[in-house]
């Protein structure tokens, strides 16, 4: 090995870096300043290479002053690329009417290509084993041509869909013609538009051989490991396919919680894992080395063809295929000029790939692998017996990956985990083994499942140890460090990551030096990983917490740092000022009041004491006369800004996105103050909640009538993740409303033994059929909501 191939060449990630910066802002542009732009680098590269500039190839020292205008070159060529691709394909996907049908909500009958596989939920139980059905399905589907009002138009407009359980039938690439309602997206989405159907879906033509023995083959793989332990049953196929749909939800909120949930999905550590497999076996059976590249290159593509070959799993392909590359003897130092190479052509193919985060981590934790595992690897296995050498990578890889993607990690959960590399440590030497056991328990299937089956057995302990360590890790005290959230939280990781990892071996070096430096090092890290709060609340990421406060409501939107929006403050002794203490938050952009009874505005006063408050959100319905004319005088008296909402009105609230579905007109029958209740759709983070507050039969079908009437209420209501019950569980609700926003976590605010029943017997029976996980503040306390969704409660359930 020549001193160059030992060389990395990191030359290329300014020009990679810069792009790919630059094609993440420029999706908010309108096409034509994005096409400005590529032309803008187009005459600054002509001006460079009239100027003579060059890049003048590797060397085994780098010189920045020599090579820079040859960077510079090469940034602008990036910028070019991705621009370019960028503005082709926003004309592209803008041409024909569908824009158009969108803002108009149109109904359209249209055909078109599916683009990725279906996200299945698990619905009602059904049969005797009480196994879950599918119940919805969300994918992206490319029109290929649309029709309204009798005209047809060719398009090549990518669309989101939310369908029923119809819709989880189809696959990659299938062909369809679909019937649905058009409602707009936002410019910066992969997609042109929303699109809910109406009605499944009809094939067109028939499936391709790649589509059809991939299903084989899944579908091999899972009569295969059916007969498995729960956990294997589980995980195996999710290993390898990132097929979730047998996962238990207790297991998904686990490895979400100790950052194991990327086992579960293709990514570049599942190829790695099959190549890495694949040349070994190659190198212990003799097989020269030209024809490695061969047999890795063939199993790559059948691993690619197992787990379906979208776009998330070609990414994963190309990943795993490179950091294997970079932690190749021989070929290190072309690994991250490739992956720069790798990361434009897929920002070229995709722009919106930009703005992903599992894009970013995928590249990341490539990234890590690249420039830390060997060097890592070879300290670590420095002072072990060449017997454990093993031990080295084992440690490197988990450790690399977790540090250079923390900063990203810390914008999508707000915190820092502790026992994440440990959890990883431990499962990791057991992943290689499940993932290739259950790829060749897919692979042995095509032949005989029996025999599969047995290969299944084999997989199992190794899969049920990473289950075993992903819920014991769930349950350790303390094992996330709370840490500012957003991009000063990311910013600070990042800084402090640089710093340990340039000064580590110096520390390290003292520490062995010097017993007193040792100590020193000991104590600030023990002292920086003490939690600041309890130790298992508030949980990391938390979105969405309804607060134990009684028989009344009080639920807390997060919606920055320090910061939230509270939904009803509950009654008098309810306590509404502990739990947001609990949660630490210090300011309220809004409150919201949806209606004014006292279970719902005695907390006002303590809620907002000491707090920063922006407005406070009431219903028009002035009922009870004289608890609307108190909350006014409170607002009054702490200079809090007063605005009634009606249906219709949207709020910005900090990170919090809300509209109000409800009040829209005075119903006639049951409480005029319940029926006025403020209804709100809101998202925070990843998650789309509906709060019911305390409407009743009434105001219910109303909703429904203009759920039918409303493309754009009717598509928010099939992307629910949370539902607040209405009036703490009462049996006066309008079921077929109900049915129509149901979602996999149901909210029930009520207190412990109360006058009036609630819950009743008919609302946690429709809860139960229509919900994955029903909670109730009785009986579980505090209730928080995190992406996902995961549900974790103050008892640690």
């Amino acid at each position: 090995m020549t001193p160059t191939q030992q060389v990395l060449d990191l030359r290329l990630l300014l020009p990679c870096l810069t792009a790919w910066a630059v094609g993440a802002w420029a999706l908010s542009w309108p096409g034509s300043l994005r096409a400005k732009g590529a032309a803008a680098a187009v005459v600054l590269l002509t001006g460079l290479l009239v100027a003579g500039v060059r890049y003048r190839g590797r060397h085994a020292r780098p010189s920045w002053r020599r090579d820079g205008p040859g960077v510079l070159a090469l940034t602008l060529v990036a910028l070019l690329l991705v621009l370019g691709s960028s503005a082709a394909h926003e004309w592209r996907r803008q041409l024909g009417p569908v824009h158009e049908l969108a803002e108009r909500g149109a109904m359209v009958r249209a055909e078109g290509v599916v683009l990725t596989e279906p996200r299945v939920r698990a619905g009602r139980p059904t049969g005797d084993d009480g196994s879950d059905a599918p119940r919805q399905a969300s994918l992206r589907v490319r029109l290929e041509s649309v029709t309204s009002r009798g005209q047809r138009s060719s398009v090549h407009a990518p669309v989101f869909v939310r369908g029923d359980a119809s819709w989880a039938e189809v696959g990659w690439h299938d062909r369809i013609e679909l019937t649905g309602t058009l409602a707009p997206a936002g410019r910066a989405d992969p997609q042109v538009a929303q699109l809910s159907p109406r009605g499944p879906p009809r094939p067109v033509g028939k499936r391709s051989a790649v589509r059809a023995a991939a299903e084989h083959l899944r579908s091999g793989m899972r009569e295969a490991v059916d007969p498995l332990p729960g956990d294997a049953r589980a995980l195996l196929p999710a290993l390898v396919i990132g097929d979730t749909s047998m996962t238990p939800q207790q297991l998904t909120d686990d490895m979400l919680v100790t950052g194991m949930s990327h086992l579960s999905a293709v990514s570049g550590s599942n190829v790695a894992v099959v190549l890495a497999a694949l040349v070994g076996a190659c190198r212990v059976g003799g097989l020269p080395r030209r024809w490695r590249p061969w047999v890795a290159g063939a199993g790559l593509a059948f691993f690619v063809i197992l787990a379906r070959p979208e776009p998330s799993v070609i990414r994963a392909a190309m990943m795993g295929a490179i950091g294997l590359l970079g932690m190749s003897t021989s070929r290190r130092g072309a690994g991250t000029p490739v992956l720069c190479a790798s990361v434009l052509i897929l920002l070229a193919l995709d722009p919106w790939l930009a703005r992903s985060y599992g894009f970013v981590l995928s590249t990341l934790a490539t990234l890590g692998l690249l420039l830390f595992v060997r060097p890592w690897s070879a300290a670590i296995n420095a002072h072990l017996p060449r017997q454990l050498h093993l031990v080295g990578p084992a440690v490197a890889i988990p450790l690399a990956a977790q540090l250079v993607c923390g900063p990203v990690i810390v914008l999508l959960q707000g915190n820092v985990s502790l026992i994440a590399v440990v959890a990883n440590l431990v499962a990791a030497p057991f992943v290689a083994p499940a993932t290739v056991l259950g790829v060749s328990a897919a692979l042995v299937a095509v032949v005989s499942t029996t025999v599969a089956t047995l290969v299944g057995w084999v997989g199992t302990p190794f899969a049920l140890v990473i289950a075993w360590t992903a819920r014991v890790s769930a349950d350790v005290p303390g094992g996330t460090l709370p840490w500012p959230d957003g991009a000063p939280g990311a910013l600070l990781l990042a800084v402090l990551t640089a710093l340990g990892i340039l000064t580590g071996p110096w520390l390290l070096h003292r520490a062995r030096a010097s017993p007193l430096v040792a100590l020193g090092l000991v104590t600030v890290l023990a002292a920086g990983t003490v939690p600041s709060r309890s130790p298992g609340w508030p949980p990391p990421g938390w979105r969405l917490v309804a607060c134990d406060v009684g028989q009344g409501d009080g639920l807390v939107i997060a919606s920055g740092r320090g910061r939230a929006v509270l939904v009803d403050a509950g009654p008098e002794d309810g306590d509404i000022d502990a739990c947001l203490d609990r949660l630490g938050v210090r300011a309220l952009d809004a409150v919201v009041l949806t209606h004014f009874h006292e279970d719902h505005v005695a907390g006002l006063e303590e809620a907002i004491d000491g707090r920063e408050v922006g407005t406070l959100l009431v219903t028009p319905v002035a009922e009870p006369a004289w608890a609307a004319r108190q909350v006014r005088e409170i607002a009054a008296e702490h200079r809090i800004p007063v605005r009634t909402v009606v249906a219709g009105d949207r709020f910005e609230l900090g990170g919090v996105s809300a509209t109000a579905w409800w009040p829209a007109r005075p119903v006639a029958g049951g409480s005029e103050a319940n029926n006025a209740s403020i209804v709100l759709h809101v998202r925070s983070g990843q998650i789309d909640a509906l709060l019911l507050g305390d409407v009743e039969r009434e105001a219910g079908h109303a909703l429904l009538l203009a759920l039918r009437r409303d493309p754009a209420m009717a598509a928010a209501a099939a992307g629910l993740e949370v539902l607040k019950m209405p009036h703490h569980g009462s049996s006066n609700f309008e079921e077929a409303f109900l049915d129509e926003v149901d979602a996999p976590v149901a909210l029930i605010s009520v207190g412990a033994d109360n006058d009036y029943g609630h819950p009743t017997p008919s609302a946690l029976t429709w809860a139960t059929r229509h919900a994955s996980r029903v909670l109730r503040t009785d009986t579980d306390g505090d209730i928080a909501v995190l992406d996902g969704p995961a549900v974790v409660t103050e008892d640690g359930g």
